[in-house]
């Protein structure tokens, strides 16, 4: 049987929030197969993880910029206009992380998250205020799924892997924290998460 869980931990983006690189140009770039081919070749998703792993904008920017100059205005957007990637939250995980909270199961996070963006982010989603600690990749320098920031994270909050339960929806991250001993759900929506912390028992 696994050890009963003492600690719930989230990811953020695609959990909590909604995240899609392509909002920010969805005024600036009206035809989506265009702006779909900026997202996948100019302002991806793999660039983007650079400032989430701790690399500052103003050394991503102008190289990128160097290399795409034509897009200059539009790569500088991405700076300006993150906010605009994240419309709101994902449906129903919120709900669940206020109930898990109201029924005093401590609650972290670990996200990928650049540090020059997390100040700007943050107060939009007050929910984030339930948490008792939040890993931010970009602050940290340490990016999931490297397994130095799942041994960071139990430093921080003080207990095993094995004690809490890692809520992410990308695949990588969730095998990286089950080797290192972590229960884990891979989140698809938030009715298959509330099954499963009711069928853990964190919910009543």
């Amino acid at each position: 049987m696994p050890e009963p869980i003492s600690a719930v931990v989230f990811d953020v983006g695609k959990v909590l929030v909604e995240w899609d690189l392509a909002l920010i140009y969805r005024d600036l770039i009206p035809d989506p197969v265009e702006r779909a081919w900026f997202v996948e070749h100019v302002v991806t998703p793999e660039w983007h993880f650079q400032h989430d792993a701790g690399r500052p904008l103003a050394e991503m920017l102008p190289e990128r910029i160097a290399a795409y100059p034509q897009y200059e205005a539009l790569i500088r957007r991405y700076a300006s206009h993150f906010n605009d990637s994240i419309p709101g939250p994902v449906p129903g995980t919120t709900e669940l992380v206020e109930t898990l909270d109201m029924r005093g199961v401590p609650l972290f996070a670990i996200t990928n998250f650049g540090a020059e963006f997390w100040p700007g982010f943050a107060p939009r989603f007050p929910v984030l205020e339930r948490f008792r600690d939040i890993v931010i990749s970009g602050v940290e320098q340490l990016a999931k799924p490297d397994p130095a920031i799942f041994a960071l994270a139990e430093r921080r909050f003080a207990l095993p892997g094995e004690a809490m339960l890692f809520v992410d929806d990308n695949a990588h991250n969730i095998a990286a924290a089950a080797d290192c001993g972590w229960q884990v759900h891979h989140f698809h929506n938030a009715a298959a998460l509330e099954a499963d912390l009711a069928r853990r028992g964190l919910l009543g």
